[in-house]
């Protein structure tokens, strides 16, 4: 099998390494606009290739692709839609964890006439996330609410955000600017980024603050039933103000300046100075996850809870954020490419997390890579 991964970054490159290494036969190649990090990524893999990409050229991206039988996403946010949509171009299998502005939904009718399978949003969240909405949905007579708490954090403070980069900065910034979609009494309904604020604790961590990120995406359309239901990203306390000063400034905006007569994108120099600054792999992160879900079945209010408390591995030096996001998105890819998963169309992780051997299948896998998934019956 000829795979591609398309973004050779913090992300991509893991999820490569561990999917050659789990499905037999995998010939891998990785590609990114930077070669550097292309080579950096195809040479921790035996007999991997690497190639450039340019995904402002959709044409010849879907002519690049179609050489292949399988595609493995890991592009930031933005660029995702036109890998999407060259993979239904060339008629290509995909997994993607890139959260594209864009509905991924949108491209289901194309990739059914195509004869593909497309998984969007298959990381950690969304991806990890919907799969166990969806576990649990599927052992409830009815659900009643939803709520998903998730986030990547430092093991320690680091100033001055509390916070250090372990995946996309640009992936990053869409979360504290897009606007949110939560279900609010039965009703859609639009709050800004970074609002909603509260306080949690999490065992192993202790105090967290949690805020609204737009994170539900085909959630709110798989379970129209839910009263309420809503995703919060989690931080260290006084992050959402420090961020929310940047925001206002302008510092994550796309709107260009002119300076020294170049014009400038502010939110990618910010992209570039929060690389810069906070990309500190000497200090390892975390990643904190809460799914919790109550409904009814047989007529009891009942409902189930899975929590993740996911720590940067010292031995492999692969930080949690990889590991939660890449070893998801490589195990389900793997099923795929073995055709355990063989419905096309555009299929939302939520929906595969319904079939329970799949998610019981998915939830031993990651246990055997370290990633441990707490369920408690509520």
């Amino acid at each position: 099998m000829k795979v591609i991964v398309l973004g050779s970054g913090k992300i991509g490159s893991i999820m490569a390494k561990d999917f050659a290494g789990s499905v037999e036969g995998a010939q891998m190649t990785l590609s990114d606009i930077s070669e550097e990090r292309a080579r950096a990524a195809a040479s921790s893999i035996e007999e991997a290739n690497w190639t450039l990409i340019d995904t402002s050229d959709q044409a010849k991206l879907t002519e690049t692709i179609s050489g292949y039988d399988l595609v493995l996403g890991a592009l930031p946010g933005d660029f995702g839609w036109v890998a999407l949509k060259a993979s239904v171009g060339a008629g290509v299998d995909m997994l993607d964890v890139a959260f594209t502005p864009e509905d991924p939904m949108e491209l289901d009718g194309a990739a059914k006439e195509a004869g593909i399978t497309i998984i969007p949003d298959c990381g950690v969240a969304p991806g990890l996330s919907n799969i166990l909405v969806g576990y649990s949905a599927a052992r409830l007579d009815r659900v009643d609410e939803a709520q998903i708490m998730v986030g990547g954090i430092p093991e320690e403070l680091v100033p001055p955000l509390d916070y250090t980069i372990t995946w996309s900065a640009e992936g990053l910034i869409d979360e504290y600017v897009r606007e949110v979609s939560i279900i609010q009494d039965g009703k859609t309904v639009q709050v800004p980024a970074l609002s909603g604020l509260e306080e949690i604790e999490f065992p192993g961590v202790g105090t967290l603050e949690a805020f609204y990120t737009d994170g539900l995406r085909s959630l709110a359309k798989t379970f129209p039933e839910v009263e309420n239901m809503y995703e919060k990203t989690l931080r260290y306390p006084g992050h959402v103000e420090k961020v929310k000063l940047l925001r206002e400034l302008g510092y994550f905006s796309d709107e260009t300046l002119t300076v020294g007569g170049s014009e400038v994108s502010p939110r990618l120099v910010t992209a570039r100075l929060l690389e810069r600054s906070l990309w500190k792999p000497e200090i390892g992160d975390l990643l904190a996850m809460r799914i919790q879900i109550l409904g009814e079945k047989k007529g009891k209010k009942t409902g189930y809870r899975h929590q993740i408390l996911d720590r940067y591995d010292h031995e492999t030096d692969v930080s949690a954020m990889a590991r939660t996001t890449a070893y998801t998105a490589s195990i389900v890819a793997g099923m795929l490419a073995k055709g355990t998963i063989d419905v096309k169309g555009v299929i939302p992780p939520e929906k595969l997390g319904m079939d329970t051997k799949f998610s019981e299948t998915l939830i031993s896998e990651l246990k055997s890579r370290g990633v441990i998934i707490e369920e408690t019956v509520l």
